[in-house]
């Protein structure tokens, strides 16, 4: 059999879907049977769109609850979002309505772009339901992953434009306050395969990737680093103040308080490339240390190139909501034509993505000290949460549980 060209690698990569690391429905998914129960109506925002359903025996909105949606690449896909916080272990929804709560369902026309972007299309969010609203019940906002992050933002910005906000509650599910995590190897591999398909390398460096990563690489042979958009973000958020004075602030993670970490392990092999087109690529998790190998990389070419980090800590397998990076690299390479010679072969699907310490605002993940410490021992002042709840389990991020989602609903106004 002959081998691809440069050009049917291109065309075969190209006619896919992108590679896209975040949560939300995976390649060529199958969707739930059940269509989403229309929304009673559509917002049309700047930069945004959102689905509002009234809550049970209400005829407008009465009792607000903004949902703002999280990372990704393109537009937000409100259905998807529906699905999940419907059909998932928990109907969120449905039990936000039944308790007379009507559900904003937040979502943004590109949710790659700028934290700050977004933040203007939750301010407009926040703004129409303040017009729109039939009670004086204070609102509720907040959001899921990045989006917590967006609304955080938007409701400082507000208190420091002296806009009243009319909101009573802010909370975050699994949200980066700390920053977030993708493997060096795979934002590695996203660029070495840039000049076949750019996309999967487009979502690493875009502006949303590189204000939540703490650390980033621009390139396959950088040397990882806080990117100068996480450093303009963080100074914003210093700017008005870090977070929204006026609001109770609370939070839930998907990982566990007593900084018991997951089986992955470091400096285990994940993902290997089996095809003809990227045998030789290896990637690890990460290994605390110098000059530790954390991918090589072959993809096309016979040279391969090896790519190390100099002290980072075991952070793939800390405490946390995790993230299906290894395998949804795979899961795409393994659905292209085998004649391109793709097959990758995952030992690791998942790998921690947002730590705990980070989705409750207590700890920095710079060390293992710090990713694996037992936040149940450390003074809850330190949070920049009035009060928070993580799971008894280490689980995917964003997962929506009965366990967290009662907390959180017995504490809506």
């Amino acid at each position: 059999m002959s081998e691809p060209s440069h050009e049917q690698i291109v065309s075969g990569l190209r006619d896919r879907p992108p590679i896209a690391l975040a949560p939300g429905p995976r390649l060529d998914a199958e969707r739930p049977g059940s269509l989403p129960l229309p929304p009673s109506t559509v917002w049309d925002l700047p930069g945004g769109t959102a689905w509002v359903y009234y809550g049970e025996g209400n005829t407008g909105l009465v009792r607000p609850v903004i949902l703002a949606d999280g990372f990704g690449s393109g537009p937000s896909e409100l259905e998807f979002s529906w699905q999940i916080m419907e059909f998932g272990d928990y109907a969120l929804i449905s039990e936000l309505r039944r308790r007379g709560h009507d559900v904003v369902l937040l979502g943004f026309h590109e949710r790659s772009a700028s934290i700050l972007d977004n933040s203007r299309t939750a301010r407009e969010a926040i703004m129409r339901a303040i017009a729109e609203q039939e009670s004086d019940t204070p609102l509720a906002v907040g959001g899921f992953s990045m989006g917590g992050l967006v609304v955080r933002h938007a409701l400082a910005r507000m208190e420091t434009d002296r806009i009243d906000h009319r909101t009573a509650l802010y909370f975050s599910y699994d949200s980066p306050h700390r920053g977030a995590w993708i493997p060096v190897g795979l934002q590695a591999f996203a660029h070495y395969i840039k000049d076949l398909d750019s996309r999967f390398s487009d979502q690493i460096n875009s502006p949303a990737a590189r204000q939540l990563l703490w650390r980033h690489i621009a390139k396959w042979d950088d040397a990882p680093d806080q990117s100068d958009e996480r450093a303009a973000f963080l100074s914003e958020m210093a700017a008005v103040g870090e977070w929204p004075q006026r609001p109770r602030r609370i939070g839930v993670a998907n990982g566990v308080a007593d900084g018991t970490g997951t089986d992955v392990r470091a400096g285990e092999l994940a993902l290997e490339g089996k095809g003809l087109s990227i045998l030789g690529t290896k990637l690890y998790t990460q290994v605390p240390g110098r000059d530790e190998l954390s991918a090589t990389l072959r993809v096309v070419t016979l040279k391969t190139n090896e790519v190390r980090t100099n002290g980072l800590p075991s952070i793939d397998g800390a405490p946390g909501g995790s993230l299906e990076g290894f395998g949804i690299l795979a899961d795409a390479f393994n659905s292209l034509n085998p004649f391109l010679g793709f097959k990758a072969d995952v030992r690791i699907r998942s790998h921690c993505f947002v730590p705990a310490v980070s989705a409750v605002d207590i700890r920095d993940p710079d060390t293992d000290e710090e990713l694996y410490a037992d936040i149940s021992s450390l003074p809850a002042e330190d949070s920049g949460l009035d009060e928070f709840k993580l799971a008894s389990r280490n689980e995917g991020h964003t997962l929506v549980t009965e366990e967290l989602c009662t907390w959180l609903l017995d504490r809506l106004p």
